[in-house]
């Protein structure tokens, strides 16, 4: 083979490979990878500061959650011109991203077909027009605060405090039973240990938890911490995830992509204002997931 028809080859192997690519997208509904992300180049194992040019074009942006077709991001933007948080959505559309504008919704989280956004204690469902109106699952999200997750099966993971937890707080779960949440009930030590406890992130299948929590194992502030779930049902002792994701900051708001791909979680702490104010001023970063399966036990 000389070298011309090498060259015709390795392109025609490489534009093969691109048309691949891109029908895989096609097929799986998600636009495509170069897109997914709004041109972010992914991070390996080291976390990355996520912080897109179309969504933070002055650098107040927060973070945010895509839905699980990856075609809307709902996104939060604070400080500077932003005197309050203010609430975003972009949707991909016609091959590309197009331009924000500001919505009621806030903080919303979706399930995994993608029917479903989960907003504070209630949620919506997902019609052919749109969203509907928010509905409330049941009285047992009474005492939810600082966060739900919420896993394919409908098993509802949060954090409660009461008055009795002197703002230590804990984690709770309820399963959906015969089309019915049952009473929560309270996790375990090896969840429930620490101050803090806030911000869980169930995996889809219930193998995991991660959450943001204070214990004296940590870097100072809050860490993020994983528990992995056994055969019987029980939970393993949480893990520190170290010094690569946990730093002398707050790390905080775990949660994995809809493609299982990606871990982001906020880095950011708390800084004292003209007038004497605290304000917490927190930057989206993400890592691959393999740093999940690198602390999942043998």
């Amino acid at each position: 083979m000389n070298k011309a028809h090498a060259i015709v080859l390795i392109t025609a192997l490489f534009l093969s490979a691109c048309g691949a690519k891109v029908k895989q997208a096609r097929r799986s509904g998600l636009p495509p990878l170069e897109d997914r992300y709004f041109g972010e180049k992914p991070p390996g194992l080291i976390p990355k500061l996520f912080d897109p040019a179309i969504v933070s074009p002055d650098g107040l942006f927060e973070g945010g959650s895509f839905t699980s077709d990856m075609k809307e991001y709902y996104f939060t933007r604070k400080n500077g011109k932003y005197k309050q948080r203010t609430f975003f959505v972009i949707r991909y559309e016609n091959g590309k991203w197009g331009n924000e504008s500001e919505t009621d919704i806030r903080w919303p989280e979706f399930s995994q077909d993608g029917k479903i956004m989960y907003e504070g204690k209630e949620y919506r469902e997902r019609t052919s027009t749109g969203w509907s109106e928010l509905k409330s699952p049941g009285e047992f999200l009474k005492d939810m605060a600082h966060g739900r997750s919420v896993s394919s099966n409908g098993t509802y993971y949060f954090t409660v405090y009461k008055k009795e937890d002197k703002g230590k707080g804990s984690m709770h779960y309820s399963r959906l039973l015969d089309g019915k949440h049952e009473n929560p009930v309270k996790m375990s030590g090896e969840i429930n240990t620490g101050n803090d406890i806030a911000h869980p992130y169930i995996a889809p299948d219930e193998s995991y938890l991660i959450w943001d929590v204070v214990r004296e194992d940590g870097h100072g502030q809050a860490d993020l911490y994983i528990s992995f779930k056994q055969k019987d049902g029980s939970w393993l002792p949480a893990i520190n995830m170290g010094s690569i994701i946990n730093t002398e900051l707050q790390e905080s708001a775990p949660h994995v992509t809809h493609d299982g791909k990606y871990l982001f979680f906020t880095r950011g702490e708390w800084k004292v204002k003209e007038d004497g104010n605290t304000n917490y001023v927190g930057k989206r970063y993400w890592v691959d997931t393999q740093v999940i399966e690198n602390l999942r036990p043998e």
